[in-house]
């Protein structure tokens, strides 16, 4: 759990700065993401290919066979995923450091200068969701909904929703229809379901997130 030390705390950050659906995907992502694949999944399959029993000898054919059946580890799967989820939300808070930065260089200016403070984005220390900071804030969020979508197609296509106890493959070097069977197929399957459902469900709070931004600033144009 180590390695996830820095982009929790990079993350933490932009939780400070989001809607409560935002921090509500926010705590989603670290525990039930970050913290079950750093700490569950990896146990669950580790170095799954040492334990996938095939009724062959030859060499190198259980090498091919593990990579037809899963041309990407679970792990290095859900770890991109999760990344790819995470890069909207950085370049956001990229953009809130940045406005953050300005703000607080016009406001030293003006105080120097004698000047009055005009109106800014920024309350008690935090940035309002408004004008670009709500176009930067919405764009991140249609980025996290198309990278969330492709990835649950993806695991789809890749794995299925369930673990396949047998494996059969004739591809080269086997020299004929090998049968090769995976270690812990139910204890997959649960992980598999689990991590699909909360893809399904990162997928929802994005959503209504963004739905919920609009129309607030939709009411905001009416009362002006």
């Amino acid at each position: 759990m180590g390695e996830w030390g820095f982009l929790s705390k990079l993350l933490d950050k932009v939780q400070s700065h989001s809607t409560v659906i935002g921090k509500l995907w926010m705590t989603m992502l670290f525990i039930f993401r970050i913290m079950v694949n750093g700490a569950g999944a990896e146990k669950v399959w580790g170095d799954e290919q040492s334990k996938m029993v095939c009724n062959t000898k030859q060499p190198g054919c259980t090498n091919v066979c593990y990579d037809q059946a899963f041309p990407i580890s679970h792990i290095h799967f859900w770890t991109m995923q999760i990344i790819f989820m995470s890069t909207p939300a950085l370049m956001y808070l990229g953009h809130i450091m940045h406005i953050i930065h300005k703000e607080n260089k016009l406001r030293n200016y003006r105080q120097s200068q004698s000047y009055s403070c005009p109106n800014t984005p920024m309350r008690r220390g935090k940035v309002e969701i408004k004008g670009d900071l709500l176009a930067s804030y919405l764009t991140s969020m249609i980025f996290k909904i198309l990278l969330e979508a492709a990835f649950i197609v993806g695991q789809y296509c890749l794995y299925g929703f369930v673990t396949i106890p047998k494996i059969r493959c004739t591809q080269y070097p086997c020299s004929y229809t090998v049968e090769c069977f995976m270690s812990r197929p139910t204890e997959k399957t649960v992980f598999f379901i689990f991590m699909l459902v909360m893809s399904c469900v990162s997928l929802l709070l994005n959503v209504i997130e963004m739905f919920y931004l609009i129309c607030r600033r939709s009411r905001r144009c009416n009362k002006a």
